[in-house]
């Protein structure tokens, strides 16, 4: 099975995507192209897609650079040299043509950034605690620090659980109204003290609020699409062991 690449008209001419599980090596609850280095599947098959996807961004593994993830709002410059282990983040940004910077997620938003203009790109992992923290504003400082402008900065929002299917209990509410009772937007009632959370309206906003040019979603769920994406909730719902996880790449 080939390939099947998500891309953003903003983002082009770019190389770029957000990559589907189609295409890929891995067998079982990882059918199709788990790029997870830390999931249990074999290491080896994990490589063998990693590289697939390399491949399709015209490159090889030497060019990838990504993060150790943990759900932080800590935005690195990738490193010109490859380094032996990923640095601990959860955004990346670079000016160097050529590197080809990966975000992996199953649930969380996977955003993609560009300052055509200055030729400057980053790739963030935003989960409702890293969008909340500010992951994807020190994005756009990090990428400032490189010569972009803000103004200038397109962001795309790639597959996510959408607000049907994220439904979150009191204290997950009470969190982020306790931060801005503005965030109340952000839910809808469910069934008794349940709420359902929009995660790509709340990064949106954030990326509006923090004044970029344009932040929109590609409005892919990852939960309601199993033929097309991993799914962490999906997983957990379904008792399996564990779960792929897909990868979004972008390269000037």
């Amino acid at each position: 099975m080939t390939l099947e690449i998500i891309t953003a008209d903003s983002l082009a001419p770019l190389r770029h995507g957000f990559f589907t599980r189609r295409g890929g090596a891995s067998s079982g609850v990882f059918e199709g192209l788990n790029c997870g280095r830390g999931s249990s599947d074999q290491s080896d098959i994990v490589t063998i897609n990693r590289g697939r996807a390399a491949q399709a961004m015209a490159t090889d593994l030497a060019a990838i650079r990504g993060l150790h993830q943990v759900h932080s709002a800590r935005a690195v410059v990738a490193a010109i040299d490859k380094p032996d282990t990923p640095p601990e983040a959860d955004a990346i940004v670079t000016d160097t043509p050529g590197l080809v910077l990966t975000i992996l997620t199953a649930d969380c938003a996977p955003v993609l950034f560009a300052d055509h203009e200055a030729g400057v790109i980053g790739a963030a992992h935003a989960g409702w605690k890293g969008a909340l923290g500010g992951v994807l504003e020190a994005t756009l400082e990090a990428m400032e620090g490189l010569g972009a402008r803000r103004d200038r900065t397109v962001a795309v929002i790639g597959p996510t659980i959408s607000q049907a299917a994220y439904e979150v209990g009191p204290e997950f509410f009470d969190r982020f109204m306790d931060e801005d009772p503005k965030n109340g937007r952000f839910f809808a009632g469910g069934a008794g003290d349940r709420m359902h959370f929009d995660l790509p309206a709340f990064a949106a906003w954030r990326m509006r609020e923090a004044g970029v040019a344009e932040a929109v979603w590609l409005r892919h769920c990852t939960y309601g699409n199993p033929g097309l994406f991993f799914s962490f909730r999906r997983s957990l719902h379904e008792k399996q062991a564990d779960y792929g996880r897909l990868v979004s790449t972008i390269r000037l």
